[in-house]
């Protein structure tokens, strides 16, 4: 409690607040060199990528009449949403003139089984590799992570022979098992480094105790790692939902996921070029890897921090 008697403190030896004057660090100035560069930089690229998304949300929202008048930067003059309604359930896709909505739900049960089964596997291979040392399990790892630095196009030939041989060319299923084979380096690398950063000393307790294998990795690794499995989500909704060439070799046109049938409409040469329908077809097949990032961005970011610069 400070002394009330400024003439004891005087006395004392020891100055008094007033005297020693204010204290703590400076305050910086708000508008500096360095803040103009950094937020100018960040606004500029901000612009960059919110620009084209700015003008096809404005394109997909005007009738054929406004768009030829050549302005593609202004605001609709009459929003319509008959482009969205076309998109989705009657533009033609090629021989069928039913819109995205047959490819947006091949395109679901396409990703749903694809992204259990390959974080499935590849958090067991992870967890594996970085806490139990099994002989060989250097070698494992390692044509693993020559696996995720092969060109996929070097693999195309050789998958469709075995999958036209184990009888799954054409169907949901060969493609459900390319995504899921495809997706297994680069996760199992995610997961064996984010186990390995967590505390040792849980993993020795843990079997001091008796716990084995799987009790370990259900009870104790997994509710520990629910950032890197929101990496692995993000990662393998986003390259699959996307994904056109997989979807375009291994699958028939009935099959064809949302982005090969996005493509027909775009490129289609009959009739006159509707660029609100393309547009529109455009952003419904972005939305779904869109929200899921939104949704669990931050848990991303932690994620990618604690288990993708460990080795």
């Amino acid at each position: 409690m400070a002394d009330p008697d400024p003439t004891r403190v005087l006395l004392s030896g020891r100055p008094s607040p007033l005297e020693a004057g204010p204290r703590g660090a400076r305050p910086k100035k708000a508008i500096t060199g360095r803040n103009i560069m950094i937020y100018g930089t960040l606004i500029v690229m901000a612009l960059y990528y919110l620009l084209p998304l700015y003008v096809m949300v404005v394109t997909s929202l005007k009738g054929m009449p406004e768009i030829r008048l050549g302005n593609i930067f202004a605001p609709p003059m009459e929003v319509t949403f008959e482009p969205w309604v076309k998109a989705w359930s009657n533009a033609c896709t090629g021989l069928n003139c039913d819109g995205l909505s047959r490819g947006f739900w091949n395109s679901v049960r396409i990703l749903v089984p694809s992204v259990i089964l390959s974080i499935a596997i590849a958090s067991v291979n992870g967890y594996a590799l970085a806490n139990w040392k099994f002989k060989g399990a250097e070698v494992f790892f390692t044509i693993l992570i020559v696996g995720a630095f092969i060109p996929y196009q070097v693999m195309i030939y050789p998958i469709v022979i075995i999958l036209r041989e184990i009888g799954l060319y054409g169907s949901l299923t060969g493609l459900v098992l390319v995504h899921t084979v495809f997706g297994m380096p680069i996760l199992t690398l995610l997961f064996r480094n984010y186990f390995a950063s967590m505390p040792e000393e849980l993993f020795k307790a843990a079997r001091v105790d008796g716990a084995g294998f799987w009790t370990i990795y259900l009870k104790i690794m997994l509710p520990m790692s629910l950032p890197i499995f929101v990496v692995a989500m993000i990662l393998q909704v986003t390259g699959i939902w996307n994904d056109f060439l997989f979807g375009v070799i291994y699958t028939k046109p009935d099959l064809y996921p949302m982005t090969v049938q996005l493509n027909n409409i775009v490129n289609s040469t009959q009739g006159v070029k509707e660029y609100n329908v393309n547009m529109a077809a455009t952003i419904l097949t972005g939305l779904v890897p869109l929200f899921v990032y939104f949704v669990s961005g931050k848990l991303f970011v932690r994620g990618i921090a604690a288990g993708a610069v460990k080795g």
